[in-house]
């Protein structure tokens, strides 16, 4: 009995010890079980959260941004081990109520922060001299159980009542960003996911308050939405009302916010009582000198012009010698400018402050956090390093530098790596909402109407595949009281059914008859398929095909570019998604091509041609209509601006089209394309 008893102690001793090695055993960041209570299995592209079941939140909307990436790091840690805090990064968050999560609110942050401090291990302090410091932060945060503080934040975080220990400092130990991103990739990269890959903008612009330009006053206004520079001329303007005081700010943006066509300026000179205190080109280091914010604007290279559209705009800065008496400025531009000026220094956008948003995300999965240019060689080079490293089909979250420009480069250069987009950088509570569960919904069809010679239209919003457009932007347009009166396609992603389950149940919940979920750019997440590696390209639909399944999203929109130039799909790229995604049809964007093909004899394609206002749509139907014959029916797709229009835009366009025209949804405009066409059903 006593052997019995010393063998049963040594096996279980040794039975402790072991257990005891697998409970101290450091996880893999690409476990299935991942990190705390996240669940990563390998058919998954996205990882589950654990369901929250109460909440603490607190609302940093006007907080400065250090704390706004202080509270949203500390997010990731707490939501890594199970989902209990929510940081308000909007004024207005629907979402919230819309959760069915009980939760309290916390007028302090700080309040919060104390609750689970006891969870860290310390703090990660960024340069401010490198704002990209802020990213390898949060990388840091992610592997150390860390937050992200300013060097004044750190401060009081290493003192009572905190008592935070410094981890890692990061002031002075980079020259700049291509010198913080190396030191990442060398001492970081072996040890974050490959699973996902993160592009956040270290830094946003400080919010601008909506009187920061009550003070300027028009000197000149396009009043027709000119779009070709027809309108080209050299104004000039008199600033002398603006003396006074030490500058005067000339300020230029968009008279037609929804139409996409700004000011666009070539040359500036401004002369003080006769002489020239300023002349420059647009472009070119001598205006450099003299470009207070830039804003949104842009200077394209090979271009001779400036150009700020929709809510973008720039905005110089004059100092006349103190005794001027006239001051003039005089501008080659045109298109649709607005053109004020004020004596007042306004706040500018250049201002910049860190931010939180994905970062829960990125710290809770353990990601790698970077920013780097497609246009900057060396750049480029540790972008494409990265992207290697990957396995092909991997989700790259967030966004690209330099706008438009690094959208096209960014798409070109991931799909060609096998990499697909899902943006996402100003997606808040990911780690909330991913452990969201979404129940099924009964798709309301629609019955196809009798095909007749009519011009059939189908209108489709776009910006879907954009993550913080579903949950932002799109929650805004769907509660415009005109939404159901007409069929409206919009577009989103499918990866929803993983990072944000209840924002795809609401979608799919309260539309209409009148509403369909299609799929955006360019089915289970952005790319290209011009640029994607032919050898994977099926293979990757057939793994996205689910998503488009599981979330009822057919009838994808599909991107298909060299950099900017749009592209048909080639006859093998057609098969693919007729093969794998079990299509009817898709929408192509096609540039200025309108109407339809019929690819490899059985696959329609519909090229989608882009509207920003309602006469841009009375005037696209109107000439397509005159190339119609009326004896046989004829079909055209249109996508609508999404951050110009809205449906009650749409119903305006329906309103003034006469009966020739029938607008379906896109389930009814393939299956009529199709009959018109001798094609089967599907």
């Amino acid at each position: 009995m006593k052997n019995l008893i010393r063998k049963l102690t040594i096996f279980s001793l040794a039975l402790l010890f072991m257990l005891s090695l697998s409970f101290e055993a450091p996880v893999s960041a690409d476990s299935n079980t991942h990190n705390g209570s996240i669940k990563w299995p390998k058919h998954q592209e996205l990882p589950t959260f654990a369901k929250a079941k109460h909440l603490d939140v607190t609302n940093v909307s006007d907080a400065p941004g250090d704390i706004k990436i202080l509270l949203t790091t500390l997010q990731g840690i707490v939501n890594r081990e199970k989902p209990r805090m929510y940081v308000q990064q909007n004024k207005v968050d629907p979402w919230l109520h819309d959760l069915k999560i009980p939760y309290t609110r916390h007028d302090d942050a700080m309040d919060v922060f104390m609750s689970y401090a006891d969870e860290l291990k310390g703090v990660i302090v960024y340069d401010p001299e490198i704002p990209d410091s802020i990213n390898v932060a949060t990388t840091l945060a992610g592997l150390k159980d860390a937050v992200v503080a300013s060097p004044a934040l750190a401060k009081e975080l290493t003192a009572e009542p905190y008592n935070l220990k410094v981890i890692e400092d990061l002031q002075g130990k980079f020259k700049n960003r291509l010198d913080a991103y190396s030191w990442q990739y060398e001492n970081l990269w072996s040890e974050t996911t490959k699973r996902m890959l993160v592009g956040l903008s270290p830094n946003t612009s400080v919010p601008i308050p909506p009187d920061n330009y009550d003070s300027f006053q028009t000197l000149a206004i396009e009043t027709e939405q000119v779009r070709d520079g027809s309108n080209r001329k050299t104004h000039e303007l008199d600033l002398s009302s603006f003396l006074g005081k030490e500058a005067v700010y000339v300020r230029f943006n968009d008279a037609f916010t929804q139409d996409g066509w700004g000011p666009a300026v070539h040359e500036v000179i401004v002369k003080a009582d006769g002489q020239i205190i300023a002349q420059f080109k647009t472009g070119t280091p001598e205006e450099e000198a003299f470009l207070y914010d830039r804003d949104g604007s842009k200077f394209l290279p090979g271009s001779d012009h400036r150009f700020a559209d929709n809510g973008n705009y720039f905005l110089y800065e004059f100092k006349p010698p103190v005794d001027t008496k006239q001051l003039t400025i005089s501008v080659d531009m045109w298109n649709q400018y607005k053109v004020s000026a004020s004596n007042v220094r306004p706040l500018s956008s250049e201002q910049k402050e860190p931010y939180g948003y994905l970062r829960d995300y990125a710290v809770a999965n353990k990601a790698m956090v970077f920013w780097l240019s497609t246009s900057i060689p060396e750049e480029k080079e540790l972008f494409e390093k990265i992207l290697s490293d990957v396995e092909p089909g991997t989700p790259y979250l967030g966004w690209f530098d330099n706008d438009f420009e690094g959208e096209v480069a960014g798409i070109d250069i991931t799909s060609k790596h096998g990499v697909y987009v899902l943006p996402s950088d100003w997606f808040h509570n990911m780690t909330v909402f991913s452990g969201t569960k979404a129940k099924k919904v009964k798709e309301r069809k629609q019955p196809t109407p009798k095909l007749k010679n009519k011009i059939y239209v189908t209108y489709t919003f776009g910006e879907g595949d954009n993550l913080q457009y579903d949950q932002n932007h799109m929650r805004s347009l769907w509660d415009d009281p005109a939404r159901g009166k007409v069929p409206i396609n919009w577009t989103s992603s499918p990866l929803l059914y993983e990072a944000a389950p209840a924002i795809l149940h609401y979608f799919q919940s309260t539309a209409t008859e009148n509403d369909l979920l299609v799929a955006g750019p360019s089915g289970a997440g952005y790319f290209s398929p011009y640029a994607w590696p032919e050898e994977n390209l099926s293979k990757f639909l057939k793994d996205g095909y689910k998503y488009l399944k599981k979330s009822d999203m057919s009838y994808p929109y599909v991107l298909n570019r060299d950099v900017a130039t749009d592209l048909p799909l080639s006859e093998s790229q057609a098969a693919a998604y007729e093969k794998h995604y079990k299509l009817p049809g898709l929408f192509l964007g096609g540039g200025e091509k309108v109407g339809t093909d019929i690819m490899n004899g059985s696959f329609p394609i519909s090229y989608l041609r882009g509207i920003a206002t309602v006469q841009d749509g009375k005037d696209l139907l109107a000439n397509y209509k005159e190339d119609w014959d009326g004896e046989s029916p004829t079909f055209i797709s249109i996508g609508i601006n999404a951050w110009s229009m809205r449906p009650s835009d749409v119903l305006e366009l329906t309103e003034s089209l006469g009966p020739e025209y029938q607008i379906v949804r896109a389930d009814q405009y393939f299956s009529l394309l199709r009959k018109a066409n001798g094609l089967s059903p599907k």
